[in-house]
């Protein structure tokens, strides 16, 4: 999931958050409604966003459902741009830096 934080928050990119689908699985849905529980904001077609009072709970939360094996890695691990700096110690089993965009021209 891409995220970035700004100001003590961590936000999650609108495409990259939990979904819920009514006739959807019951671990992908119950992790939709464990993910937002947590959020400070996490409002339609928009990023969610968790305050640094919530990140131990976050990582928890993400441990939790890596250790199942239900969801792919993509949907639990926390891809941070480059220029961030550096990860916060609270995310380091859960986060990596994302890679970076190749050039449309295919040069680099």
């Amino acid at each position: 999931m891409r995220a970035r934080i700004e100001n003590q928050v961590l936000f999650l990119h609108k495409d990259d958050v939990p979904e819920y689908k009514k006739k959807g699985s019951v671990v992908r849905n119950t992790y939709f409604w464990t993910m937002r529980s947590i959020a400070d904001r996490a409002g339609f077609n928009q990023e969610w966003e968790y305050a640094s009072e919530v990140w131990l709970a976050l990582k928890r939360v993400l441990i939790s459902y890596a250790e199942s094996g239900y969801l792919n890695t993509s949907e639990i691990i926390l891809e941070f741009p480059s220029s961030q700096g550096a990860i916060p110690d609270v995310f380091r089993d859960v986060a990596t830096w994302a890679r970076e965009e190749e050039p449309e021209d295919g040069q680099g």
